[in-house]
């Protein structure tokens, strides 16, 4: 089994995703190791000194001002993740929770939360055992941080509360650590905050995002180039010289995965020489503007995920110096901000998407496919209601790509008087990069067959791979009205897996 091993220094993308997704075994480093002692060492000091140390020997919150005794300390550890482990809806998904886990790990070995060596051990044997805990949908602000998902993986760690197993059953936390010979961890001093103060999962569930949207967005090339070519339309629009006067990175990749698809097509251009239409319409010949500028947003939040990834978040933290300051690092704005901007790029590419879907269906702008795609207009309505699923999705995305971030609600007596809502922003774009994956399997199931009704004209090798590959998934082709739901499915699945993707390759080799 692939081993991932968490330093000082941070963790990559990959590293999330094999931890999240793929049940990677997690070890520390003799590094990681070295740095979680040394910063012991230092937190054990400032504990055994009589001046108060926010974090250390005091409340949290605005309940800092209180001085807390020696002989309550571990009682104060303890209580902080009892009394924040408030969360309450639906259990999150195991994949955020376990990247979850992963991150707060990763801050810890660090150096700079004064957490003890064995509770991060203890950690990570949870995520290799497959003990996930039971983390609820509301609970968090954004600041400080994850609170409460975060507590609610900690309280685990202490062997309370209920968590799920490698088999999928929820059972309490204490009778899973007992059957994977793991002691229940006691927290000191410091502790108990360190495990719960940091931005982990939105960041978490930032970096899954930003993998599928990677591949949601090539697949929105294909659809797009599947439609084009459905609608007769042309593809001198995607030529390089024309995308290098506006040079947008993005722009010139859709554009050229779109033209490699495209290649040795026998439908492209020929509405050139049947006035009046002199130009496709902005859905078709603007997709790799849209697709470009969302594709540019993908590189910009990956930039800010590359360096929260690198970040060592919580407060205080303890400096080499042997200072432990507070600070306010923990605060979401910058993961918050970038997951608003993916749902707002998302809700744009299926905004476009589903106005080619709609083309190939209205018998006035599809240039001679039979409305609806239908086999028999008037007995069989064909893809009509598919186009409204898709609107519908559309529309709730539209309601998703409200930013989050803008709003704030105070707490904490006023303490925490700014928050980012970043938990907020993340669960509505996993929403939302669902809803994508759907309108963009409807485009496929939509074009494939516009394709395939265009008689006596042969689409390009890539396209014709595309559909022979999703005819052979299940999804089938132009006929007499069915149930539909199956072979949308289906189509989903072709999308959601990578096969869409995978399938162009084989022709036009790796898209960008």
């Amino acid at each position: 089994m692939h081993t991932v091993v968490v330093g000082t220094s941070g963790v990559t993308a990959s590293d999330v995703l094999a931890v999240a997704r793929g049940g990677a075994r997690v070890e520390l480093s003799d590094e990681a190791v070295a740095a979680l002692a040394a910063a012991r060492e230092i937190v054990d000091a400032l504990a055994a000194k009589p001046e108060p140390v926010y974090g250390v020997s005091t409340g949290f919150g605005a309940l800092a001002t209180r001085h807390i005794s020696q002989e309550l300390r571990t009682q104060l550890q303890r209580n902080i993740v009892r009394s924040h482990a408030a969360g309450m809806g639906p259990r999150v998904e195991r994949e955020v929770v376990r990247a979850l886990m992963f991150l707060r790990l990763k801050t810890v070995c660090s150096g700079h939360t004064g957490v003890r060596p064995e509770v991060a051990q203890t950690m990570a044997d949870l995520l290799n055992a497959g003990i996930t805990p039971v983390v609820h949908e509301y609970g968090s602000l954004g600041c400080s941080g994850d609170l409460a998902p975060l507590s609610h993986c900690a309280l685990a760690l202490m062997g309370e509360g209920d968590a799920e197993g490698p088999d999928g059953t929820v059972r309490p936390a204490a009778e899973l650590l007992a059957e994977h010979g793991i002691a229940p961890v006691e927290l000191r001093e410091k502790e108990g905050l360190a495990l719960l103060n940091g931005t982990d999962g939105m960041l978490g569930m930032l970096v899954m995002a930003l993998a599928d949207l990677d591949t949601l967005y090539t697949s929105a090339d294909i659809t797009a180039a599947l439609s084009l070519e459905a609608l007769l339309g042309t593809d001198k629009v995607l030529a390089p010289e024309l995308h290098a006067i506006r040079p947008h990175p993005g722009q010139g990749a859709s554009a050229a995965n779109m033209l490699a698809v495209l290649k040795d097509s026998q439908l492209t251009g020929h509405h050139q020489d049947d006035a009046p239409r002199v130009q496709d319409a902005y859905s078709v010949r603007c997709a790799p503007q849209v697709a470009g500028a969302g594709r540019d947003t993908l590189a910009h939040a990956r930039l800010v995920a590359e360096r929260e990834l690198a970040a060592a978040v919580d407060n205080p933290v303890v400096l080499p110096d042997g200072r432990v300051e507070s600070n306010g690092n923990f605060h979401g704005a910058p993961v918050a901000y970038v997951l608003d901007f993916l749902a707002i790029a998302a809700a744009d590419l299926a905004s476009i998407a589903e106005r080619r879907t709609d083309r190939l269906l209205d018998k006035n702008r599809s240039h001679g496919l039979p409305p609806f795609l239908a086999d028999d207009p008037g007995v069989d309505s064909g893809l009509m209601i598919a186009q409204y699923t898709q609107a519908a999705l559309v529309s709730e995305m539209k309601r998703l790509a409200v930013p989050a971030s803008a709003d704030s609600i105070p707490s904490s007596a006023m303490q925490e008087d700014h928050v980012s809502m970043g938990w907020s922003a993340a669960r509505k774009l996993r929403t939302a990069v669902d809803n994508l994956t759907r309108v963009l399997a409807i485009e496929l199931y939509a074009a494939t067959r516009a394709v395939e009704l265009r008689e006596g004209l042969t689409p390009a090798p890539a396209t014709r791979a595309v559909i022979d590959a999703v005819r052979g998934a299940g999804v089938e082709g132009p006929g007499p009205d069915r149930f539909l739901a199956p072979d949308l499915a289906a189509a989903d699945a072709f999308v959601r897996d990578g096969l869409l993707v995978a399938a162009a390759e084989k022709v036009t080799g790796p898209l960008r």
